[in-house]
């Protein structure tokens, strides 16, 4: 049987770990998961101290140079030509689909094309390189899966998270009903645009809600921000969670 992933660079002995700014100010566990998983695989992680934001709330607030002051310091701080993994579709996209529109007219945008060929989503890589194998030990448990916006739509990394949960036998996932709707986080447009935002989060929660599920799920903390609050507004017991976490938990 064909794997449906093949696997489109050898299986690397080192890779570079970019964090995200919500998950070092709010998901620290979560990254922390995602290092171990990679490291397990038997892949050294680096993680390169120098490392910001992607950029992508200036380039989203119209603020192409201060994106790309941003973008370069990026290339300066994962500068060999390994891997890089990214715990978040969002950041993942940023650095992946946005560096070169970005750089289009820029004399360094050979240089973008190939940091950027290098980007990996988390579930991505463990399915897609890693060929990864879970064995779930975990108790029966019954979850729902968020979509974040990018993660679905510009880097199409679904099916390799999917597949992952997949893989774990005591897991029941139970798709929402509404899964490509947005939640309403979208960055700085939740900021700028709060009610609407607000209604966004509601119509989601009303849609995690009718799944009876005991746990939801996503590969971007922005978007499980943003639903946990909500969630926590309205007194609902139904905790969020990174894949990589969950995972981690699944099959220690």
């Amino acid at each position: 049987m064909n794997d449906p992933f093949p696997a489109p660079i050898p299986r690397p002995g080192k890779v570079y770990y970019f964090g995200t700014c919500v998950i070092d100010a709010c998901f620290p566990q979560a990254g922390l998961a995602g290092v171990e998983l990679l490291q397990r695989e038997g892949v050294q992680v680096i993680f390169p101290q120098a490392q910001s934001c992607c950029g992508q709330p200036a380039h989203n607030s119209g603020f192409p140079d201060e994106a790309r002051r941003v973008a370069r310091h990026q290339l300066k701080a994962f500068a060999r030509d390994y891997p890089i993994v990214v715990p978040s579709g969002s950041c993942a996209g940023m650095l992946k689909h946005q560096y070169p529109h970005l750089f289009a007219h820029e004399p360094d945008i050979e240089e973008v094309q190939r940091f950027s060929s290098r980007i990996y989503e988390l579930s991505e890589f463990m399915v897609k390189v890693l060929q990864v194998r879970l064995e779930d030990r975990g108790e029966p448990i019954k979850v729902t899966w968020h979509s974040s916006c990018h993660a679905l739509r510009e880097m199409a990394i679904i099916p390799y998270a999917k597949t992952l949960l997949g893989q774990l036998k005591q897991v029941e996932l139970v798709e929402l009903q509404n899964e490509r709707e947005c939640c309403g986080f979208g960055g700085t447009f939740s900021v700028k645009q709060p009610a609407i935002s607000a209604a966004m989060a509601d119509d989601k929660v009303n849609d995690i809600v009718q799944t009876g599920a005991a746990r939801v799920l996503s590969t971007d903390c922005g978007c499980l921000l943003n639903i946990s609050g909500t969630l926590g507004y309205r007194q609902l017991s139904i905790p969020t969670q990174h894949l990589a976490e969950f995972i981690l938990e699944r099959t220690q």
